[in-house]
C-alpha cells in the first residue's frame, strides 16, 4: 500500500492522550477490535500527517474525537474504524482500495457513504451540498452507521466552531439546526439534538442564546427550593405505592426556550413558571401505577396527558406525559418511562448497538428508523433534482406529529399539519392518486382538511381521479409532493406531446402537407440527425419551446425532397386551446389572459407556449423574434378556471373589506389573493387575485363589486 503505513504494533506507551481515552472509552470492545480500532489510528495519523486544523492542532485529533463520541454511544468496531477515517478519501491520498485492503468493505464503504462530492463539478455550492446529502442519506439507507458518523462529526465540528469565520459559522449553524439536529430527533438521539440545537443556536445567535441562559441561570437559582419539594414529594408518594423509581428535575435548554418564545408568542416568564420532572421505572406497567400515583398526589390539567407508549412516535420514542397542577399553582409536566424507555429516547438507534445485530432484534427506534429509510429509499427514486429531494427530506422532519387511524385501526404518524391527502398518500400512492374526499371520524370533509391525533381518517377514491397542481399548495409530506410532482412530469410529458403535433402539423400545413405525409425514414434520419431516440421526444421539444415548429417543418420537408432546409414561410393559421393545456401551456402574470380575450403565443424555451393578451404591453418586444410566435386563440369550448386580478376602490369603513369579498363569493368566483395598493382614512384601494371561467364571467363579478354601495370604481387590471 503506497498511502498507508507499514503495519507495526503500536506502543500504548507513546500514544497521545487524546488516542487513550479513545482506546479508554472502547474498552468494552474484545482486544482484537481495540487492536484494530488502534490500527486505523496509526494509518489515519500517516495519511493525515502535516495537516491542521484552524485552531492549529494536529487534524487528526478530529476523526479521533468523533470516533469518541461513538464509542461513549457503544458502537462496533468497524463504525469507530471508519470515523477515524472518514476524512481520508477526500483529504488524503489514501485511496478506497488501501482502506478496503487494510480494513474490508463494511468500512470503506462506510468511509464512501460519509466522503463529500467535491471532486465533481457543479453549478454551484448549493447544489454540490444538495448532492452531497443526498448521497449521505442513500448510504445512510443502505447502512444506518453513516448517518451516525456523520452526526457525531458535526457533534464535534460545532464544539470546536470557534475557530472558523464568522460568515462559516453562522452557515454551518444554520445548517446543523435545519438539517442535523432533525435528522438526530427522527432517529430519536434526542442527546444528541439537544446538544446540536444549543451548539447551533449559540453559534448563529449569540447575543440571544447568551441573555437566555443567564435568564435561565437565575430563575433556576430562585427555583431550586421549589423544585426540591416537589422531587421529594413525587418521590414519597411513588414510594408509599411500592413503585422504586427515579425522579430527576428536568431543566429546558436556551433553544427549546427559544423555539417557544417564537413559535407559541410566549413571554419567557410564562415558559419558565412551568416545572419539568423525569420518572424513572422498572416496567411498563409501573409506568401507568406512577401515574396514577401522581395523579392522586397532584390534579391533572384536563386534555393535557399523552400516551406515547401505546402509541410511539415516529422515531421510536415512548413515555407517558401529563400535565398537572402543582403546590404553587404553577404548572408541572411530568415524563414517565422505563430505563430501557428513557435510553432509546435519550440514544435512539444508537440505543444498546452493541447487543443489536441485523439479523437480531432491533429497538424501538431502530425498527422506525428503517421504515423512514426505505421510504426515502423510494422516494429518492422519483425525484431526479437532488435540491427537490433535499426540500422532501426537510419536510418530513417535522418535529411534531399527529397520530391517525386508518379504518382497520391501524396507527399512521404523520408530520403536524398534514392534510387528509397527505393521510391517503401515506396508506399508497395509488389510494393519493385516486382521493377525492375523506371521512374524518365518520364526517365527510375535503382533501385539503388539516387533521389533528386521535382521529379515524377513510379516504374516498374514484378510479377517474387523477392528480391536480394545486395540490402540491396544501400537502405537507414528502411522499404526497414526489408523488404528486411525478405525475404530474407524466402528465406534462403527455400534454407536450399532444400540443407539439399540434404545433408541427400547423407548421407542416403552411407547407402544404402533414405529419403523416412524411416518410418513417426521412422522420429516423432527421431523429438521428437531432440525437433523438423517438418521435415523442421531439413533439415534446417542440411544445416546451426547445425547437421551433416552423423550423423542424421545413427541415422534414427538405429531407422528404432531397433539398436543403432553408426559412420557414409565416404561416396564420391559428392553434385553438381548450385549457386541458395545462402541461406546456402557461399565461403571462403582466396581463392574466382570459377565454374571450384576442391572444397571441410566445415560445419560450424550456416553459412552452406562453399566452398574453395582444394589447399586452409585453407584446411588441415578443414580435422582434417573430419565428416565436405563436398563433393561437380560445376554443369555443374553454375549460378551467383563470387567474383575473381586479383593481377596486372603496370608501375606507369597517366592514368594506367582507362586504366585497362576499359579492365576489356570490358571483362564483374564488378569491385567492387581497392587498391593499393604497390606503387613508377616506378610501382605499385593493387588489383582489381571483379565478373566473372567462371575460363574461368577470365582468359578472365586476357588475356585483359596483352593486354594494361600499365602491367607487371596479376595473380589471391590469386594463
Amino acid at each position: 500500500m503506497t498511502a498507508t503505513t507499514p503495519s507495526v504494533p503500536v506502543d500504548p506507551s507513546v500514544l497521545p492522550p487524546y488516542v487513550l481515552a479513545l482506546k479508554e472509552r472502547a474498552a468494552y470492545l474484545p482486544e482484537a477490535q481495540v487492536a484494530r480500532v488502534l490500527r486505523a489510528y496509526e494509518v489515519g495519523a500517516h495519511a493525515h500527517r502535516g495537516q491542521a486544523r484552524k485552531s492549529g492542532e494536529p487534524y487528526i485529533t478530529h476523526p479521533v474525537a468523533v470516533a469518541g463520541i461513538l464509542a461513549e454511544l457503544g458502537l462496533d468496531a468497524e463504525t469507530i474504524i471508519s470515523a477515524i477515517l472518514h476524512d481520508t478519501l477526500e483529504d488524503t491520498e489514501l485511496s478506497r482500495e488501501d482502506i478496503t485492503t487494510e480494513f474490508g468493505d463494511a468500512v470503506a464503504d462506510l468511509v464512501d457513504g460519509v466522503t463529500k462530492l467535491d471532486k465533481m463539478r457543479f453549478s454551484n455550492r448549493q447544489e454540490a451540498d444538495a448532492e452531497s446529502f443526498r448521497k449521505m442519506l442513500l448510504a445512510m439507507a443502505r447502512d444506518i452507521r453513516v448517518i451516525l458518523i456523520k452526526l457525531a462529526d458535526r457533534l464535534h465540528n460545532m464544539r470546536t466552531l470557534g475557530a472558523k469565520d464568522a460568515a462559516s459559522r453562522r452557515r454551518i449553524a444554520r445548517e446543523t439546526l435545519e438539517i442535523y439536529a432533525p435528522i438526530a430527533q427522527r432517529l430519536g438521539m434526542n442527546k444528541f439534538k439537544a446538544e446540536l440545537q444549543d451548539l447551533g443556536f449559540r453559534a448563529l445567535y449569540p447575543d440571544r442564546y447568551r441573555v437566555i441562559s443567564e435568564r435561565i441561570r437565575a430563575a433556576l437559582g430562585n427555583r431550586r427550593e421549589v423544585i426540591s419539594k416537589i422531587e421529594h414529594a413525587l418521590a414519597t408518594r411513588l414510594a408509599a405505592e411500592h413503585l422504586p423509581a427515579k425522579v430527576v428535575g428536568r431543566i429546558k435548554s436556551p433553544w427549546s426556550i427559544y423555539s417557544k418564545m417564537r413559535n407559541e408568542h410566549k413571554s419567557f416568564a410564562q415558559l419558565m413558571d412551568v416545572y419539568g420532572f423525569r420518572v424513572v421505572v422498572d416496567t411498563a406497567m409501573s409506568c401507568y401505577m406512577a401515574l396514577g400515583a401522581v395523579h392522586s398526589l397532584y390534579s391533572p390539567v384536563d386534555r393535557r396527558f399523552k400516551d406515547f407508549i401505546a402509541i410511539p412516535k415516529a422515531n421510536g420514542y415512548q413515555s407517558l406525559h401529563t400535565v398537572l397542577l402543582g403546590p404553587f399553582g404553577a404548572p408541572i409536566e411530568v415524563q414517565i418511562r422505563t430505563a430501557e424507555m428513557d435510553s432509546v429516547a435519550e440514544r435512539g438507534v444508537a440505543a444498546h448497538w452493541a447487543y443489536k445485530t441485523d439479523s437480531g432484534p432491533a429497538n424501538s427506534a431502530q425498527a422506525r428508523a428503517r421504515e423512514w429509510l426505505s421510504a426515502l429509499a423510494d422516494s429518492q427514486a422519483h425525484t431526479p433534482s437532488s435540491a427537490e429531494f433535499i426540500e422532501n427530506v426537510k419536510i418530513d422532519l417535522f418535529p411534531d406529529e399527529v397520530y391517525l387511524f386508518t379504518p382497520r385501526g391501524d396507527i399512521l404518524a404523520l408530520p403536524r399539519n398534514s392534510t387528509a391527502l397527505d393521510f391517503a398518500y401515506a396508506v399508497h400512492t395509488d389510494v393519493g392518486d385516486h382521493a377525492v374526499a375523506a371521512r374524518v371520524d365518520k364526517k365527510l370533509l375535503p382533501l385539503r382538511t388539516r387533521l389533528e391525533s386521535g382521529q379515524l381518517v377513510e379516504i374516498i377514491t374514484a378510479p377517474s381521479a387523477v392528480p391536480n397542481p394545486a395540490w402540491l399548495e396544501f400537502v405537507v409530506t414528502g411522499k404526497a409532493r414526489t408523488a404528486i410532482r411525478q405525475y404530474l412530469k407524466h402528465l406534462q410529458h403527455e400534454d407536450a406531446v399532444d400540443f407539439g403535433h399540434r404545433m408541427l402539423d400547423r407548421a407542416l400545413d403552411a407547407l402544404g402537407t402533414n405529419i403523416d405525409a412524411i416518410p418513417v425514414k426521412v422522420l429516423e434520419r432527421f431523429l438521428e440527425e437531432a440525437k433523438l431516440r423517438r418521435l415523442e421526444e421531439l413533439l415534446a421539444d417542440i411544445a416546451l419551446g426547445n425547437r421551433m415548429p416552423d423550423h423542424v417543418a421545413h427541415h422534414l420537408v427538405a429531407l422528404r425532397g432531397g433539398g436543403r432546409p432553408h426559412e420557414a414561410p409565416h404561416t396564420h393559421e391559428n392553434i385553438r386551446i381548450t385549457g386541458a393545456e395545462r402541461g406546456v401551456l402557461s399565461f403571462g402574470n403582466c396581463c392574466h389572459p382570459l377565454p374571450g380575450d384576442e391572444i397571441i403565443g410566445y415560445l419560450s424555451s424550456g416553459k412552452g407556449i406562453v399566452v398574453h393578451r395582444v394589447e399586452c404591453p409585453n407584446v411588441a418586444e415578443f414580435r422582434k423574434s417573430p419565428e416565436r410566435c405563436v398563433g393561437i386563440e380560445w376554443d369555443r369550448d374553454v375549460q378551467g378556471d383563470y387567474r383575473a386580478e381586479l383593481r377596486i376602490e372603496v370608501i375606507n369603513r369597517p366592514g368594506v373589506l367582507a362586504t366585497v369579498a362576499a359579492a365576489i363569493a356570490a358571483a362564483d368566483s374564488n378569491i385567492e389573493n387581497v392587498e391593499y395598493v393604497e390606503r387613508d382614512a377616506a378610501a382605499a384601494t385593493l387588489l383582489f387575485a381571483m379565478e373566473v371561467k372567462n371575460r363574461k364571467h368577470l365582468a359578472d363579478v365586476i357588475r356585483r363589486v359596483r352593486r354594494t354601495g361600499v365602491v367607487s370604481g371596479a376595473y380589471r387590471y391590469p386594463l
